[in-house]
């Protein structure tokens, strides 16, 4: 069904990406930043009577949203994707494709008769809530309790297909097949295929990619009257040759690529050369970095789609906290204003200009953003988000940067971090530069610095060999320990723990020896512990 004047061939979803629910939320004063913009991206979705919303992943921030976190989100879809307006998109595809193992629902929820859904929400997940764990249900995502729940349709699964699926299999290798199954959309004379990726390891993917390993189902019928899309969460830029997606490696019957985890906002519909398809990058919708890729300004969009043909009509956000950022070589700036770099007193006092300029310059942003409301009707200013990064070649006498930044509290929402300081050392001549443990550092850094350049797995490594756990392989115990504080695992040091002990007891068990012949055995196993668990040598 229509309204009177829409075009009844006329598609129009809602389009976001990486919202990163719950991110600082203990934080007094960005707590509820993320939650707030959220709102307002289904608010949009609902003035604009979209047919349906379209989430690129990272939905939420955490692997395991705390209670408030769910609670919210569940409410607010609740609140805005519910109701008694009828949904306008027919459902071609099986429903029950993406349904988990055992459940008796459909994994779309407007097929559901228990609900009445007015504005169905798509998501794919990302790599913060990616799919983890190893139960009877296998790994399961926060977005698997918003699908149980019959608030959002979580799809994009990657699954590898059974041997008597309906696919070509390329017959130059016998490697296994990713499967992209569309979940089918129409609409009058339009018809969506809607292809998902969520977050994989961006090298498994890539390889797949490159060795046309991914299998993708198609409709049956009238394949070309399809307008066909793909959302995927992986790295678009090549900081790593091998751990990223080249724009060009996609199949080239998509029309438009819906690009998440780059928090840097390229939502206009980009070409790429030589293929038919567009990419549209939403970006974050919250700042979780203060960094340059997090300026641009947070956005979504509506994109309209007949037949297929298609446009993008981006919609800047307006609950989103003013970020401003500037860079100094202090050097520079300490000559160009008649600074002595060692004195103290002389350095703060340049670099508390330059934030207070930068205060300034987010106070004119804000004020731009409102300018068309009357001012009785604009929000209350929200503290800026405010970094100056500072670049020096010597020693600087500057002491507590977070000391420095509580001269802002009241004026800027990141009054802990406002500077980063960055040491240009002399180039080094070795070819590969080592990974940074704690031993490692120069003793001159300032603390924020050393926990910038730290590996943290690498961290961990170190302080599990120095502890002399020698019953327990080391590399193991580093992944369970990274799963607890990467993936709020809390369960991964224990269950590691148990499963060792009770291998070792099992083993001392079979061979029945004497109490006298424990403790050799024991350190044997150690032995054995110590020979796997010694580190790769890297040959030149």
């Amino acid at each position: 069904m229509t309204s009177h004047g829409e075009d009844p061939d006329e598609v129009r979803f809602l389009l976001a990406s990486d919202t990163h629910i719950g991110f600082m939320e203990r934080d007094p004063v960005r707590g509820s930043d993320s939650i707030n913009t959220f709102e307002e991206i289904l608010t949009i979705a609902r003035q604009h009577r979209v047919d349906f919303i379209l989430h690129g992943g990272d939905l939420f921030h955490e692997n395991k949203p705390s209670r408030p976190t769910m609670f919210k989100t569940m409410a607010l879809l609740r609140e805005y994707t519910l109701g008694d307006d009828p949904v306008s998109i027919e459902l071609l595809s099986d429903p029950y494709s993406d349904s988990r193992p055992g459940t008796k629902f459909p994994s779309v929820n407007y097929e559901d008769e228990n609900f009445n859904v007015s504005i169905p929400f798509f998501s794919i997940h990302g790599n913060h809530d990616d799919p983890q764990g190893l139960g009877e249900e296998g790994s399961l995502s926060a977005l698997d309790i918003l699908s149980a729940a019959g608030l959002l349709n979580y799809f994009g699964r990657m699954t590898l297909p059974g041997s008597n699926a309906s696919r070509k299999r390329p017959s130059s290798t016998s490697s296994p097949l990713l499967a992209l199954r569309p979940v089918l959309l129409r609409k009058g004379n339009t018809h969506i295929a809607l292809y998902g990726m969520g977050n994989m390891k961006d090298e498994r993917i890539s390889h797949e990619l490159m060795e046309k390993h991914v299998c993708m189902y198609r409709p049956a019928e009238a394949t070309s009257e399809w307008f066909q899309v793909l959302a995927l969460h992986q790295n678009r830029a090549s900081h790593n040759p091998k751990a990223y997606v080249p724009e060009h490696i996609l199949d080239n019957s998509f029309h438009l690529i819906v690009w998440g985890h780059e928090h840097e906002q390229r939502i206009s519909p980009e070409a790429v050369s030589e293929k038919n398809y567009h990419i549209s990058q939403p970006g974050s919708s919250i700042a979780t970095s203060l960094s340059p890729g997090e300026l641009s300004p947070k956005s979504v969009a509506i994109v309209h789609v007949k037949h297929k043909d298609f446009k993008l009509e981006p919609i800047p956000l307006q609950t989103v906290r003013p970020f401003v950022m500037k860079d100094i070589f202090l050097p520079v700036e300490a000559r160009k204003e008649g600074v002595d770099i060692t004195d103290r007193m002389s350095v703060t006092k340049l670099l508390r200009s330059h934030v207070e300029s930068l205060i300034s310059t987010a106070s004119l942003q804000w004020s731009e953003r409102f300018a068309l409301i009357p001012e009785t009707e604009r929000p209350p200013p929200m503290l800026p988000l405010v970094r100056l990064r500072v670049t020096y070649d010597t020693h600087l006498p500057l002491g507590n940067i977070v000391r420095f930044g509580q001269e802002f509290t009241g004026r800027v929402a990141n009054p802990n971090d406002v500077l980063q300081l960055k040491l240009i050392k002399q180039r080094q001549t070795q070819v590969s530069r080592p990974i940074l443990s704690a031993a490692h550092l120069d003793q001159d850094m300032l603390p924020a610095e050393k926990l910038e350049r730290v590996n943290l797995s690498s961290l961990v490594m170190e302080n599990v060999r120095a502890q002399h756990f020698d019953l327990l392989n080391a590399s193991q115990l580093q992944k369970s320990v990274m799963g607890y504080v990467e993936k709020d695992e809390r369960d991964a040091i224990e269950s590691f723990l148990n499963t060792s002990l009770q291998a070792v007891e099992q083993r001392l068990a079979r061979q029945q020896m004497q109490e006298s012949q424990l403790q050799s055995e024991l350190e044997r196993i150690c032995a054995q512990q110590s020979c796997v668990d010694q580190p790769e040598r890297t040959v030149g």
